[in-house]
């Protein structure tokens, strides 16, 4: 007869085991399904690859179709600009604001305000994409032209980034609402690492005679500056992939411009506008492919460069503290 003592400990020793091998299968998952992805869209950027070469990386033209029936004239400089142009807007604007927010939220929002903030926060991470680019297209494109535009231009219309008609499209209002959009993101991020720091660094700061905003500046910010790091990367990835919201305000029109009134594209509005009128054309859909491996290699370098950077700033936060 068999001691339930000894089942009941056997099945415990059992446990852990099925436990690791799932959570084994789920870590093998990530970086297979990440290679499956590179390899298919690889494969299919094969044709505009064989036709353009390097050269797809600084051509300036995006002609599918050309009028004469000959072959067509693509290059995804243009839609690369705008990308970068358009995130670099979106990350200027919104990392003081999240920063801002999260430290509120944190350090001097009081109880019955903090509830409130925080599920706002939330409730703007939570809204579809296709939503804020709608709102962008009724309310923020018309708020631009009107209010935003003339300002820049009476003010600062000498510069050329703020030169060319007012149409309200364009990468100054994409990159507001990718702005818009990331900062919920990016303050939710800050606010946890932010919360993570010891008490006692601010009782410390506290106790030798620093004001609030001193607490923070040299307390809290240099403790927690390797989290707001990774919460910049993570909203810049965010920003550089988004499509519909971008889509929706940017103009859609291939040029490269220093003005940022002017309609122009990103990576993702030309696939999503183009990816159904290419039929029949092996080299116009592998260039869209192709277009996808350069946005993959691009978030890819990305974090990469924001991981050597948070890894840096680890470390010397090691080295300080053991001084």
């Amino acid at each position: 007869m068999s001691n339930p003592d000894e089942n009941r400990s056997q099945r415990r020793g059992r446990f852990p085991d099925f436990f690791f091998l799932i959570i084994l299968i789920a870590a093998v998952l990530i970086p297979i399904i990440t290679l499956l992805m590179l390899y298919e869209i690889g494969n299919g950027s094969l044709a505009s690859i064989e036709a353009f070469g390097v050269s797809f990386l600084w051509g300036q033209d995006w002609i599918p179709n050309p009028p004469g029936g000959g072959p067509p004239v693509l290059g995804a400089l243009p839609a690369i600009y705008g990308s970068v142009v358009t995130t670099v807007i979106a990350l200027l604007l919104a990392v003081p604001i999240s920063l801002g927010v999260a430290l509120f939220q944190t350090e001097l929002a009081p109880r019955k305000v903090r509830a409130p903030s925080l599920f706002l926060i939330e409730m703007l991470a939570a809204v579809p994409s296709v939503v804020y680019g709608l709102w962008g297209l009724l309310a923020l494109v018309p708020f631009m032209s009107t209010y935003v535009f003339p300002q820049l231009q009476t003010y600062l219309g000498f510069l050329p980034l703020f030169q060319g008609p007012n149409t309200g499209l364009g990468m100054l209002t994409a990159g507001v609402i990718l702005a818009i959009m990331i900062i919920p993101y990016g303050s939710s991020v800050m606010r946890e690492v932010i919360a993570a720091v010891p008490r006692n660094q601010r009782e410390g700061s506290i106790a030798l005679g620093a004001t609030n905003w001193e607490m923070v500046k040299t307390s809290v910010i240099p403790y927690a500056r390797t989290g707001i790091i990774a919460a910049i990367v993570l909203a810049m990835g965010r920003a550089i992939g988004e499509t519909m919201a971008v889509t929706m305000v940017i103009g859609n029109v291939a040029r490269i411009s220093p003005s940022l009134f002017l309609p122009a594209e990103t990576i993702p509005s030309v696939i999503a506008n183009e990816f159904t009128e290419v039929a029949g054309n092996d080299v116009y859909l592998a260039s869209l492919f192709e277009l996808a491996l350069i946005l993959f290699a691009i978030a890819l370098i990305m974090n990469m460069v924001g991981r050597v950077i948070v890894n840096r700033l680890s470390f010397k936060v090691r080295g300080d503290a053991r001084v």
